[in-house]
């Protein structure tokens, strides 16, 4: 009989990304995970340049087949302006990606952001360091650096970050600042406070009925051609998975999956299964949700992260956070061997720790933090599949 086992990757940025197609190699990697992150968000992907980052890939011994991502332009989302030109680039960017043999096409739906943290090097107790979220930190900035005049919690909730605002040095404020701006997607690194106002305004009259409408919509753009090329696109999850700064959010349950799924119930439909955007709420039934949409996962992230209270949470070792990661890969394991295949997946984020710490990376995407994820998901997934065999 036949074992099915996780395609493992690592996302590379690119020729320029500091963990090389080399360095992803020795990790035993046998696949990358990619874009063309130098295309401005909209913008047709040639076949050309796809091929040519296919051909560095493979004469770095190594295969590309899922896209992480083909970004959705502002427009789209909104289902405004020129949005028609957007999706017709769309779907030709998916047409040439089908030619040039990639097989999965991971995306996002979030307004704005596209994952929003308040630290990038929180600092945990053994010294290694890792993203956060930080609850009072973002209202901090909501309410004081931003000045959102319609920002509105508890009185609790305020009275901590205008204590917190108070007491916190410029540079703090500033390393805030750019710790939540670093989320806007690439092509917007540049954005300033201001813009990132200005950003957030054109939502003002979009909820979350009016968003889901117009991924529905956008769906029926997109699926068909997904049909017609052989391609499966891979939704993932909204990150973290509730409102932020007044913008709305309908990819973070699985009622909101299964609205998709019913709108839009071609195979092709399926997600991109982050267990650690699904995880940073505790209304997220991780198992549950694999359960439910068995069929639908066509890329999955493997990360935890260590929820707590108030809200907040932080990365945590792979397979030591709020979900149970041992029961998360032994379902994926079984999924495999149902549908005999090899589900692509990597292990998404990593602590910085000894030599990542003096290199400037992405941030969660280390080298060697990664590199300790996999040994241990590898390593969980190598024990389980010998005793589901058994």
């Amino acid at each position: 009989m036949k074992t099915y086992l996780f395609q493992q990757s690592f996302r590379w940025f690119g020729p320029n990304d500091p963990v090389s197609l080399a360095d992803i190699q020795m990790a035993g990697c046998s696949h990358v995970v990619t874009a063309l992150h130098e295309i401005p968000n909209g913008e047709v992907w040639p076949l050309e340049m796809i091929r040519d980052r296919k051909d560095e890939i493979e004469q770095a011994g190594l295969k590309w087949e899922v896209v992480e991502s083909i970004p959705v332009h502002e427009e789209i989302k909104k289902r405004s302006g020129g949005f028609e030109k957007y999706v017709e680039n769309y779907k030709q960017s998916m047409i040439n990606l089908a030619e040039a043999g990639i097989k999965v096409i991971t995306y996002n739906f979030m307004p704005v952001l596209d994952w929003t943290r308040t630290q990038l090097a929180f600092q945990l107790p053994n010294g290694a360091r890792a993203l956060r979220f930080d609850m009072i930190d973002y209202i901090l900035f909501d309410l004081f650096i931003l000045k959102r005049p319609e920002a509105q919690y508890s009185s609790t909730e305020s009275e901590k970050a205008k204590k917190r605002f108070e007491t916190a040095s410029d540079l703090e404020k500033d390393e805030l600042t750019r710790s939540i701006l670093a989320g806007l997607p690439g092509s917007e690194e540049t954005y300033t406070v201001e813009a990132f106002r200005e950003a957030l305004s054109a939502y003002s009259d979009i909820g979350p009925d009016e968003l889901r409408k117009n991924l529905i919509e956008f769906l029926k753009d997109i699926v068909p051609v997904a049909e017609e090329n052989n391609l499966l696109l891979a939704l993932h999850p909204d990150d973290p998975p509730f409102p932020l700064f007044g913008l709305p959010r309908v990819v973070s349950r699985q009622d909101d999956y299964q609205k998709l799924f019913d709108a839009a119930p071609s195979m092709a439909n399926g997600i991109c299964f982050c267990t650690g955007s699904l995880g940073a709420i505790p209304e997220n039934d991780i198992l549950s949700m694999i359960d439910a949409f068995t069929d639908r996962i066509h890329f999955v992230h493997l990360r935890n992260v260590k929820r707590e209270s108030d809200g907040s949470f932080y990365e945590a070792d792979h397979l030591n956070g709020s979900t149970d990661m041992v029961e998360v890969v032994s379902m994926l394991s079984i999924i495999m061997q149902v549908r005999k295949i090899n589900l692509p997946m990597r292990p998404d984020h990593g602590h910085s720790i000894l030599d990542d710490q003096v290199k400037n990376t992405n941030p969660g995407y280390t080298a060697i933090g990664r590199l300790k994820g996999l040994a241990e998901i590898r390593g969980l997934e190598m024990g389980l599949g010998r005793f589901i065999s058994e």
